[in-house]
Parts: structure tokens; C-alpha cells; sequence
């Protein structure tokens, strides 16, 4: 459910679109400081790196500055925005596996501290939110794009499917096996934690 500021928030950036898609930089600018935290945290979650998160990012804001007058506004802004991040880290995780091989022990997944963007327990389960991240980053990368955009950031599937260009059946297969994977990481066969938190 919406609340107020999440309103006021949403009012005041489609102020700042219009204003971008009328030639103000300033004003997409401006968008890109109110929205940059999250579109990092979801490139650093989609790629693994923070190093390719930094490079998809800035990819990303490119393609919004370049086709900031063809948003309809048939989504919120920040909708359209987790697309474009998603198509990029997309790109930027074929580019990378076709040139190197990371090691996800290497890698250090980002914990976002803010009180209103973690679930209602996360203050008893803290050791649990870092467990769940560590197993996250530990799925294939087509997986754990799909579980990232759909149950951290509420996509639906025709929106997945249409920017990582797979089938509406396709998102929703990758979904299923990519959940599964992580219930097999993080629970045993008799449902108890497979893991020490």
C-alpha cells in the first residue's frame, strides 16, 4: 500500500520528469540524486560486483537521459528506471561472463540499512536478512535476476519478460526454479535451516 510520502515522493519526481523531458538537465539531475541509492543497490544485487554495478548505473542513466521523452508514465518513474538498470546489468553480466569468471566468495553483497526498505522482522533477524543476501548472491545470475526484480523490487512478469527478453513463461519458470534454489540453500529437506546463521 502507497502511504502519503511515497505519494508526495512520486508527485514530486514526475514533477522533475516533466521538466527533464522539456530539456531541463538540471531537473534529470536532479532525478538521478533522488534515485541513484536505489538503482546501485539493484545493480550491485543483479551484477555482484560493485564495480560492474558503478559502469550499469551510469549505462543506465545514459539511456534515461537519451529516452526521457518517450516515458509515458504508464509506471512510476522508478518502475521504468529498475527496467532500464535491469536491461543494463543484463548487457554488462553477458559482456563480463563472456570475459572473466568472478568468484562469488569475492564478492560482498550490499545491505541496505534503511529501516523502511527492510521487512517488519528485520530488526529480531538481522543475521537472517544476511544469510538470505549471501544465498541470493549465490544463485545464477538469469536466476537471481528474476527473484531480485520480482520479489525485492515487485515487477511483474510481463515487465521482466520484456526487458530481459525471455517469455512471459520463461520469467515465471526462472522464478519458480530461482525460489526453489534458494529454499534448497537455505533449508534442509525437513524444512529446518541448512545453514548457521
Amino acid at each position: 500500500m502507497a502511504t502519503a510520502d511515497d505519494s508526495g515522493r512520486q508527485d514530486e519526481l514526475a514533477e522533475l520528469v516533466a521538466a527533464a523531458q522539456a530539456g531541463e538537465r538540471d531537473a534529470f539531475d536532479e532525478l538521478v540524486r533522488r534515485t541513484h541509492v536505489e538503482m546501485y543497490t539493484l545493480a550491485v544485487r543483479l551484477t555482484a560486483n560493485e564495480e560492474d554495478a558503478s559502469d550499469v548505473v551510469q549505462e543506465a542513466y545514459l539511456r534515461a537521459w537519451k529516452g526521457i521523452r518517450r516515458f509515458r508514465g504508464d509506471a512510476q518513474f522508478t518502475t521504468w528506471l529498475y527496467r532500464i538498470t535491469a536491461n543494463a546489468a543484463s548487457t554488462m553480466t553477458q559482456r563480463r561472463r563472456r570475459q572473466r569468471v568472478t568468484h562469488i566468495d569475492d564478492v560482498a553483497e550490499p545491505v541496505d540499512l534503511r529501516v523502511e526498505h527492510q521487512p517488519e522482522g528485520a530488526a529480531e533477524s538481522a543475521a537472517a536478512l544476511e544469510e538470505l543476501s549471501a544465498a541470493v548472491g549465490e544463485l545464477p545470475p538469469k536466476l537471481r535476476a528474476i527473484v531480485v526484480l520480482k520479489d525485492v523490487y515487485g515487477l511483474s512478469h510481463e515487465d521482466i519478460a520484456e526487458e530481459l527478453g525471455i517469455s512471459v513463461a520463461a520469467a515465471k519458470v526462472r522464478l519458480h526454479r530461482g525460489r526453489k534454489k534458494l529454499r534448497d540453500l537455505l533449508y534442509d529437506d525437513h524444512g529446518r535451516q541448512a545453514r548457521a546463521v
